[in-house]
């Protein structure tokens, strides 16, 4: 197999996104620079340390989320008399904002009911039915005025969303809804002033009264669905310790500044991402990264803002607050996953739209047809406002969004970050997984078990020294594996010189006026240097060969373990039958033991970076559906590739450009849950799509009295009834996938 062809980096392209629906002219989402973050994570022997760039990251174009309000927002998807409420409300003041919509509707609705009553006891149509008669002097007046306050008041906010549909030109329910009340409100009044027939106040209270208990219950459904999201924004704690000398001041979080030192007491949760400078303490991150167990935290070692402190306390030296810190971002991508569309959203919409035309052609029709056939015209009317009324397009607008908005969130909290939704509901299409190995099918906490010398100038101690001094700002697992070494044996770290990456091979610099390399066996081979027979003789280890002025002088043989949880991601793989590879840069044998060990269905061993996009192109060349997994930098090109890009290893650091999902953990049972999630998130749009659909197809019908023959006629409260209940089962089923994602 020849994976060194020339390729194309294949970049995303975003600009093709269908954000029309999505109105946020009043707020500033920027979009988040992530090309200066650097991930580096693949193996060792061949990594390309010209990439590696640990500095810390300015991006002054995030949004600071410790500060945002989103109260203005325009959210577009779900219109409640010209409040929008989109995907989710995001952010805490956008929150409070729907709470402040559920509460109006709510009053409403009880000022609503209560004028309902009278307008009910005293309709002669309701009195001819129940048998009695009590006709107050003017009683015509009487209901024309007590209809008149419900129709501009309970019926305002159907009358303001359908002005604010008219203005941009995209007519939905709130149009439906307010022409139905608007018809049946001024034909009735007509009759009390002198035109012939029958008024229907009573109908017109009372699809009204049910028309807002709906949106109050479907509000309060809806709410439920970003509360998820609520929970990661909230987590944050109002203030925090910081210490300045003897004294300690307790601060608001928006005055905690980078390098500060603070005290994070027993129980308490932690205000910024930081490094611990003094203590040893568990600390839950469970609603972070899914890490259900405490994670031990020591001295050096990094927390993040929003963690919760076990029963030590701990002092910390601040690194990102606000827009920088890690619970930030999540929130930045979860948000602006939860407004992009994918294409069975738009296919939602789509047929949102359209049904709204249909049924405004059905009612006229519907009158039309009843007219011809003699009917008298309040009867005509009545079952065209039942058609309009009946007809639910917001069940097909909702169908997708509130699935989205459960699914991102949650996963997030499961340390699954979409950040392209598209590639996350088509990740059950997955028929090949290409594994890195190195931190993902193992622990990635290599460990050195041999120091061999070759070359009699220089003792195994001397190349450890040697190599340690190119390795000392890397942090990738194998460079992390020798410095821990170094530390153990308390050997001193020479400082290098004229630092420059081998592409793909190593590193090299000038150590003590001696040019030194630390490479892979591939650098060996193609300098035609021999490999000393002895280095490969445990095929469960990774080596690196150091060479001194062109010279092998030793190589450094480190072990890796396979991760517990990888032989049981492995048969969740399996038996959804997804294929299992593994791309590794390791030697031959190390991968084929691995390989073996997992039962794996291939592998690819020395593998280079850049090759590892022909690889996934040979495969989609077999027709065959391919997700990558692999850091976030090195292997940009191949996650871009992929049908799925998955960036793993990143930890807390969230800025893989390419990768259409970042999994916080390094764990291969969260790819399995991952693929779990998507498949149980398209079940559940797919669920709703088929109810708002079917339930439009039978009721409109039905409203228009195609079963009239048999003694069937639905009114307009009945059709009221139904349209409601149809948006609220939409709701209620999105929320059960909470407890799908739960018990995966």
């Amino acid at each position: 197999m020849d994976n060194n062809k020339d390729h194309k980096d294949k970049k995303m392209d975003h600009s093709k996104m269908d954000h029309s629906k999505m109105n946020h002219d009043k707020d500033d989402h920027s979009k988040m620079d992530h090309s200066k973050m650097n991930h580096d994570k693949d193996d060792h022997p061949e990594m390309d340390h010209s990439k590696m760039d640990h500095s810390k990251m300015e991006d002054p174009k995030s949004d600071d989320h410790s500060k945002m309000d989103h109260s203005k927002m325009d959210h577009s998807k779900m219109n409640h008399g010209n409040h929008d409420h989109g995907s989710i409300p995001m952010g805490m003041a956008g929150h409070d904002h729907h709470k402040m919509m559920i509460a109006d509707f709510r009053k409403r609705f009880w000022i609503t009911l209560i004028l309902t009553v009278p307008i009910l006891f005293f309709s002669p149509m309701i009195q001819d039915f129940f048998g009695y008669s009590l006709l107050l002097p003017g009683n015509p007046y009487i209901l024309f005025a007590l209809s008149s306050i419900v129709y501009f008041y309970g019926g305002w906010p159907f009358i303001k969303g359908f002005w604010s549909e008219v203005k941009k030109a995209a007519p939905g329910m709130m149009t439906l809804i307010a022409m139905a009340i608007s018809v049946a409100y001024f034909y009735s009044s007509a009759t009390v002033f002198g035109l012939e027939g029958v008024d229907f106040f009573w109908e017109l209270a009372t699809l009204i009264a049910i028309m807002l208990v709906g949106h109050w219950i479907e509000m309060k459904s809806v709410l439920g669905a970003s509360k998820a999201l609520q929970l990661l924004v909230s987590m944050m704690p109002a203030e925090a310790h910081r210490v300045k000398g003897e004294s300690i001041e307790d601060i608001k979080l928006e005055d905690l500044l980078k390098d500060d030192i603070i005290l994070i007491k027993p129980g308490e949760k932690v205000p910024a991402d930081g490094i611990i400078t003094e203590g040893t303490s568990y600390l839950n991150e469970s609603m972070l990264t899914g890490e259900s167990k405490p994670v031990k935290k020591e001295l050096n070692e990094k927390v993040i803002g929003g963690s919760v402190n076990g029963n030590s306390t701990l002092k910390v030296k601040v690194e990102h607050t606000g827009k920088d810190s890690y619970l930030n971002k999540v929130i930045t991508m979860v948000e602006e996953a939860q407004k992009t569309k994918s294409k069975m959203q738009n296919l939602s919409d789509r047929a949102a739209k359209w049904l709204t035309y249909i049924a405004l052609t059905v009612g006229f029709g519907t009158l039309a047809v009843w007219l011809i056939l003699g009917f008298p015209f309040v009867y005509a009317l009545e079952r065209m406002v039942t058609v309009m009324v009946i007809a639910c397009p917001h069940a097909l607008g909702l169908a997708i969004p509130l699935v989205v908005a459960i699914s991102t969130a949650v996963s997030a909290q499961n340390g699954l970050l979409i950040r392209n939704r598209t590639a996350f509901e088509e990740s059950r299409k997955i028929s090949v997984l290409l594994f890195d190995k190195t931190g993902t099918l193992t622990k990635g906490d290599f460990g050195v078990t041999r120091i061999e010398s070759v070359d009699k100038k220089y003792t195994s101690n001397e190349v450890l020294r040697l190599a340690s001094a190119l390795e000392q700002s890397s942090e990738h697992p194998i460079a992390v594996g020798i410095i821990k070494k170094v530390k153990e044996d308390k050997v001193d770290i020479p400082k290098p010189e004229n630092f420059k990456a081998i592409t793909g091979k190593g590193v090299e610099a000038n150590v003590e006026g001696k040019k030194v390399k630390v490479v892979s066996p591939g650098f060996l081979r193609d300098e035609k240097i021999a490999i000393p027979e002895d280095a490969y003789s445990d095929a469960a280890e990774t080596v690196v060969f150091i060479l001194i002025e062109g010279k092998l002088a030793g190589y450094i043989a480190l072990a890796d373990e396979i991760r517990p949880e990888s032989d049981e991601a492995i048969k969740i793989f399996k038996k959804n039958n997804i294929k299992v590879l593994m791309a590794t840069g390791d030697n031959e044998k190390t991968a084929k033991a691995v390989s073996d060990k997992l039962g794996l269905d291939g592998y690819y061993a020395e593998v280079l970076p850049h090759q590892k996009v022909e690889i996934v192109k040979e495969l989609q060349a077999k027709n065959e559906f391919v997700a990558m997994t692999g850091d976030g930098v090195n292997d940009a090109p191949a996650l871009a590739q992929a049908n799925v890009g998955i960036a793993v290893g990143s930890g807390t650091d969230v800025a893989a450009e390419t990768a259409d999902i970042i999994l916080v953990n390094s764990n291969p049972q969260d790819i399995a849950n991952l693929i779990l999630f998507g498949k149980a998130t398209y079940n559940k749009m797919i669920q709703n799509l088929i109810w708002a659909t079917g339930y439009n197809v039978v009721a409109i019908p039905l409203a228009a009295g195609v079963l009239y023959s048999s003694g069937f006629v639905m009114g307009p409260a009945i059709g009221a009834v139904f349209m409601s209940l149809s948006t609220i089962i939409v709701a209620i089923n999105a929320q059960l996938l909470k407890r799908k994602i739960a018990n995966k």
